[in-house]
């Protein structure tokens, strides 16, 4: 079916998630301050697109953070075909901010898949990847990078968190770990579940020819959640808007 095939294509990127692959050698490690948003439930409508097909479902993240340790919990659930991705990553805070131990991933019809931070060998392994990726500091995976991103937001505040601001971090995936650069845009008032919300609006450039992206909406008045999150490549667009927040 025409539908299952975006479900595999599209949602593979889902919340912000793209595919990452293998560079050269690691990225200098950034020491940044960070201020933790507090524990709490985000209920988003999810909305995909690929011309003219249309899908609707919701994503769940549950994100909790205290006593030095962060668990940060993704669901993406669609009608008819109910859970499709499922992304979790468990760590602790170091001075480098979160600091994942492991990011499971699990995909509509796929294995589960693990990539492991072994810190005392300092390396990044991966279940789909043949070789480590030297492991030196800060680097994220691709269910904590928005929560590292929103806690050196809070941190940094907007006077720093500005336009034209530049903000990189390695993320690793499946398989390997790339620089992720995200460049601040400017201040836009978001339509929610919650009302109209005054948002700053990231964004993570396409790498590539292949067009894709990662656009983040994150709110200063709430905690600097992330209230909208978009995943775009040449070929699809997921959405996810904010419904509620439930603070733990």
């Amino acid at each position: 079916m025409r539908s299952n095939h975006l479900m595999r294509s599209a949602l593979a990127g889902l919340l912000a998630l793209g595919a990452a692959t293998a560079i050269a050698a690691p990225a200098a490690p950034v020491k940044r301050a960070v201020d933790l948003p507090p524990s709490a439930d985000l209920a988003y409508d999810l909305n995909a697109q690929q011309k003219s097909i249309g899908l609707k479902g919701e994503a769940l993240i549950a994100w909790r953070a205290g006593d030095g340790k962060y668990d940060v919990n993704v669901e993406a659930k669609v009608q008819l075909l109910g859970k499709l991705n499922e992304y979790r990553s468990q760590g602790s805070v170091d001075a480098f901010g979160l600091a994942p131990d492991t990011f499971t991933e699990k995909r509509y019809r796929k294995d589960a898949t693990t990539t492991t931070f072994d810190r005392d060998a300092r390396a990044i392994d991966f279940t789909e990847g043949k070789k480590p990726y030297t492991l030196r500091g800060g680097e994220q995976d691709r269910a904590s990078i928005t929560w590292q991103l929103a806690s050196v937001a809070r941190a940094a505040g907007e006077a720093k968190f500005k336009p034209g601001s530049e903000w990189t971090f390695v993320v690793a995936g499946r398989r390997d770990a790339e620089p992720w650069t995200f460049k601040v845009l400017k201040a836009e008032k978001i339509r929610t579940g919650m009302g109209e919300l005054d948002t700053i609006h990231v964004r993570r450039e396409a790498r590539d020819s292949r067009g894709d992206s990662v656009e983040v909406w994150l709110a200063p008045a709430q905690e600097w959640y992330p209230v909208k999150i978009r995943f775009e490549d040449e070929r699809d667009t997921i959405d996810q808007t904010l419904k509620s927040i439930t603070k733990k």
